[in-house]
């Protein structure tokens, strides 16, 4: 059983007791979270539920494993001929997610 759901304007595939690694949720370690916003869910027999656009009656419940910064990614911009160059980087923060259960009422 999977569910497809949505958070920080992504979509992610959220199976059973995996990680998921998430736009920023606030929280500390260990709370719990809840994904209200589910897309699709499919059950192991091929039985597909698909909403108009979200499950009214299915969450993803999991825990927060880990806040942190992700790598960082280097933003270079240049124009030839012109002696014009720029290097920034950027460190995205992030939240690991372990999936609990998929909740279908």
């Amino acid at each position: 059983m999977y569910a497809v759901l949505k958070t920080g304007g992504k979509q992610y595939k959220a199976l059973l007791n995996d990680t998921l690694k998430v736009e920023k949720l606030q929280g500390e370690v260990g709370e719990p979270v809840v994904f209200e916003k589910v897309l699709m869910i499919a059950k192991d027999d091929d039985e597909v539920t698909i909403g108009q656009p979200f499950i009214e009656s299915a969450s993803v419940r999991g825990h927060i494993i880990k806040q942190a910064k992700d790598k960082k990614v280097i933003v270079f911009k240049h124009k030839r001929r012109k002696n014009y160059r720029v290097k920034k980087g950027h460190r995205q923060f992030f939240t690991e997610v372990k999936i609990d259960s998929i909740d279908v009422r």
